[in-house]
């Protein structure tokens, strides 16, 4: 059955000269002449049957349904190019996976643990873009998602296969020097732990987007904290292992978030006591097709290093 698709080249004119709003600028970028430019337009609205563009005193502009079916056709071309960079540079073999993903998460976790991935299967390309809610994957590009949430929005989450990699368990920290002012130790002796009614008196980072965290966390241990829900709020947990690494109070964050700061001592566990959050990090992959080769050794692969993650915690 023939495709009711516009050729390639409309496409392109249209989409630069919708960039421009000019079909001088179309023409310069593409190396084409203005008239090659204006029929191929003409050409494309007489394919659809719809007015792309009209005429100004300036030139041209989008009309409403111009306007959004050029942010389509953007999307498309862009994938198409992508898609073909890919084939040329992988020759035929391995592959690439868009992921979206949430970006402490990503860039934390994950990115830390890409040159191993890179070791066991360097024929697969990871690219990853920024998505903290769940979206469609027919209207977008994505091949797969990381994605945190609770069970309850992975289950209303529509067309999705969802395979957990961890909890988000968080414990407090805070930086030694601040440690060290709150607790009395002898020279050369570690850090230790406080009691969690010692918490209560130190200075408190707040999550933005989980305000009842300190609240829960002082419930969990027994603890009454009149100022659990005092101090700075910061939204991202990146924003926090920052702010607490510079001494500025105790932050609630998952330890496999800030493996970098606690291997350098830059952040310390100031209680033992872990909250188990609301939310769990989840692996989605769109239900409707079944995974590719490459998708399913991605999965393999990064369950693995959550379940070494989750081994490494409980030691």
């Amino acid at each position: 059955m023939r495709r009711s698709i516009p050729s390639t080249q409309a496409l392109a004119c249209f989409e630069a000269a919708a960039r421009h709003e000019s079909y001088t600028r179309a023409a310069q970028e593409l190396a084409l002449t203005q008239g090659a430019v204006s029929r191929q337009v003409i050409a494309l609205e007489e394919f659809v049957g719809v007015e792309l563009f009209r005429r100004t005193r300036h030139g041209v502009a989008l009309t409403p349904a111009g306007d959004a079916y050029a942010r389509k056709v953007r999307s498309w071309l862009l994938g198409v190019e992508r898609d073909t960079l890919d084939l040329m540079a992988h020759q035929g073999t391995g592959g690439t996976i868009k992921l979206a993903a949430v970006p402490t998460f990503a860039t934390r976790w994950l990115m830390p643990r890409l040159p191993l991935l890179a070791k066991t299967q360097p024929d697969i390309t990871v690219h990853i873009d920024t998505q903290t809610r769940p979206f469609l994957f027919a209207d977008t590009g994505f091949d797969a998602a990381l994605y945190a949430g609770t069970p309850e929005q992975v289950r209303n989450w529509p067309g999705i296969e969802a395979m957990h990699l961890m909890d988000e368990d968080v414990v407090p920290v805070c930086s030694p020097l601040l440690l060290d002012r709150a607790t009395q130790r002898a020279p050369g002796r570690a850090w230790q732990p406080l009691q969690p009614q010692a918490l209560a008196d130190l200075p408190l980072l707040q999550q933005s987007t989980r305000p009842q965290g300190w609240a829960q966390w002082f419930q969990s241990v027994g603890v009454d904290a009149p100022r659990a829900m005092d101090g700075p709020r910061y939204e991202l947990f990146s924003m926090l292992a920052v702010a607490a690494t510079h001494g500025m109070g105790v932050a609630l964050i998952p330890p496999m978030l800030i493996e970098a700061e606690l291997a350098r001592g830059e952040l310390v566990v100031a209680s033992a006591q872990p909250l188990r959050g609301e939310r769990s990090y989840y692996f989605i992959t769109p239900a409707q097709q079944a995974p590719s080769n490459v998708l399913q050794a991605f999965s393999s692969w990064l369950k693995a290093m959550a379940q070494q993650c989750a081994e490494a915690q409980s030691r």
